[in-house]
């Protein structure tokens, strides 16, 4: 029995017991045959949210690409790729914020995967990874289908910023990946949009989700999951990707893996590397690990790649927090991946004549996850956080992303 408080296992017992339905219905979805939603007047509506169920065209073309305000991916030509804008909330001009859609729709029917990147604004290698593992699909020999959006925050990635530049109530940075599932009526243009996108693009089209990010500028992290390792649908997926750590934690509640798995969606997190630049060589472990997670889904054919079988894997329930007492020159003496033990020194700070003014150690034994790239800190600053577990886990926890 998992040790987790109750609102998580409610949670997760919904979940469980949700995916069975849910992916009965996708079946009935994926061989009731496509419609020419373009032609259709009046959608029908989903009565969760009250958006269209079905694919609803602007009639705007940007750049040869058609506009969509709503998708049914069922609506797609099978065997082929599709590329659309979503239309998402208005900016204070009352045009559109667009969203980037790719659709790789197989020849034949299956399980339906939505891969989604860029809820930060300066997470390139997520991005990287997204587009990687599409290009790589062959719609022909597909069984089901597959829907990227890269794009997901278009102003925060404008400015390659983390957070959603907002001008409803004054100057405001909003960070997105805190308002899932969103209220298409809520406050802030954030919580609109991810309204808009959750009910109208994400949710209507997956089977199973995979939420892409890296650190945060300023902090780079490790190749890791966030998956809540006792649901069997997300573990299962969780363990495909030939990569050393796993963090086992619901984290923050409104964040977008967690709003599918609210929805009976099974869904979890990778974490890329450092914010704002391309990590070639964990991107390509990432995108093997996608391609496994397609291959047990049976969309796409052909053996395995490399798993967490093929490493060791260190799972974690808790994440220790370094925070800097002091401002100057940070010094780490330990490496991401590197195993701690407590009452180790893990990093020195030192002030503008060179003398070190702190030394920080860690309380736990565990393994480097992440860590401050940037060389200087202030006081309050995450310098470091290490995974370790926790014999009697408290729930969610946060982690400097």
């Amino acid at each position: 029995m998992s040790e987790k408080p109750r609102k998580g296992l409610d949670r997760r017992d919904l979940l469980v017991a949700s995916i069975a339905t849910f992916g009965a219905a996708a079946a009935l979805a994926a061989n009731g045959g496509a419609a020419n939603a373009q032609n259709t007047a009046a959608p029908t509506t989903d009565a969760a949210s009250g958006a269209p169920s079905g694919t609803v065209y602007t009639g705007d073309v940007i750049q040869g690409k058609k506009v969509v305000s709503a998708l049914d991916v069922n609506d797609l030509e099978p065997g082929k790729k599709h590329l659309l804008y979503f239309q998402g909330v208005r900016m204070p001009t009352g045009q559109h914020w667009y969203v980037s859609v790719a659709v790789a729709r197989g020849a034949k029917p299956g399980k339906r995967g939505v891969l989604t990147s860029g809820v930060h604004g300066d997470e390139m290698s997520s991005i990287h990874t997204v587009q990687t593992v599409m290009n790589q699909l062959d719609p022909a020999e597909m069984s089901g289908t597959v829907m990227a959006v890269t794009d997901v925050s278009r102003p925060a990635l404008e400015s390659m910023q983390r957070r959603w530049p907002n001008s409803g109530r004054g100057a405001d940075l909003i960070d997105m990946n805190r308002e899932w599932p969103g209220n298409e009526n809520g406050f802030t243009a954030a919580s609109r949009h991810a309204g808009l996108v959750f009910n109208r693009l994400l949710r209507p089209n997956a089977d199973f989700a995979i939420d892409f990010h890296t650190g945060t500028t300023g902090f780079e992290v490790t190749a890791f999951n966030i998956a809540e390792m006792d649901v069997p649908e997300i573990k299962a997926m969780a363990e495909l990707y030939p990569v050393g750590q796993i963090f086992d934690n619901p984290t923050y509640p409104n964040v977008l893996h967690n709003a599918f798995n609210a929805a009976g969606i099974p869904s979890f997190c990778p974490e890329i590397g450092a914010a704002r630049h391309l990590d070639l060589e964990m991107i390509g472990l990432f995108v093997e690990g996608t391609m496994n997670v397609l291959k047990h889904h049976g969309i796409v054919a052909g053996p395995m790649g490399r798993t967490g079988k093929d490493v060791t894997v260190f799972v974690g329930n808790s994440s220790f927090p370094i925070l800097a007492t002091e401002g100057g020159i940070v010094e780490h003496l330990v490496k991401l991946n590197d195993k701690v033990e407590a009452g180790q020194k893990v990093a020195i700070q030192r002030n503008s004549f060179g003398e070190v003014v702190a030394e920080y150690t860690s309380s736990v034994a565990g393994e480097m996850t992440g860590k401050r790239s940037d060389a200087m800190s202030e006081p309050g600053n995450p310098l470091a956080f290490i995974l370790f577990h926790k014999t009697a886990t408290e729930g969610a926890e946060t982690y400097p992303e």
